[in-house]
């Protein structure tokens, strides 16, 4: 199989796993990470490497979330990898999700911001037109420094009144503002999920 690592907590577990199943013998052709931590984390694994150049169609994504909601759409970004994630999700043949019983809500937005990767150069009024939405919109920080995405762009996290009422609405009027490159919003990406907790694992739908 080829397939997606994710990024985050959850997918550096998912990522230990995958080795120590290929240090057993498992065969996998290449794995395409969705972030540079990602992919120095599964080198130095000794996880096999590939590219979306190489296989444009991947058999499985093994990925994380932020919330979860009952008909498995996604909040996602918390790591600011949501562009890549959401790319090596659409062309996956299956979206596995892999969490807690933690991230599991009635509605996105609970628990969460909404992280909107933005061109630096659009930063101001991307940020003023998401206030016109009413959201409250944090500049991602790390270090003291603005936090750049691996595609060299900056993180808005957008947090609106109590949860998000119809989020894909939302979503759409987000994505008509120029110099938005992407939400964390991910609809009708996920096949299943996994989900830990104290009564064991579950597997939804």
């Amino acid at each position: 199989m080829v397939i997606g690592l994710g990024s985050g907590s959850t997918a550096t577990f998912v990522a230990h796993a995958l080795a120590q199943r290929i240090q057993a013998g498992l065969h996998l052709v290449g794995a395409v990470p969705t972030s540079k931590a990602m992919q120095n984390l599964a080198a130095a694994l000794g996880i096999p490497l590939t590219t979306l150049d190489t296989h444009p169609v991947l058999d499985l994504d093994l990925d994380g979330a932020d919330e979860s909601d009952p008909q498995l759409s996604l909040l996602k970004g918390g790591e600011g990898a949501l562009l890549r994630e959401k790319i090596v999700a659409s062309v996956s043949k299956c979206f596995l999700v892999v969490a807690d019983q933690s991230k599991r809500v009635a509605n996105l937005g609970e628990r969460f911001p909404l992280p909107v990767e933005v061109v630096p150069f659009a930063a101001h009024p991307v940020r003023t037109r998401l206030e016109d939405l009413g959201a409250t919109v944090t500049p991602r920080h790390q270090a003291g420094y603005a936090f750049i995405t691996d595609n060299s762009n900056v993180i808005l996290d957008c947090r609106f009144p109590s949860s998000i009422g119809g989020p894909e609405a939302l979503d759409a009027r987000i994505h008509q503002i120029v110099g938005v490159v992407e939400t964390g919003f991910f609809f009708h990406l996920a096949h299943q999920a996994v989900i830990g907790g104290p009564h064991g694992v579950q597997m939804l739908p």
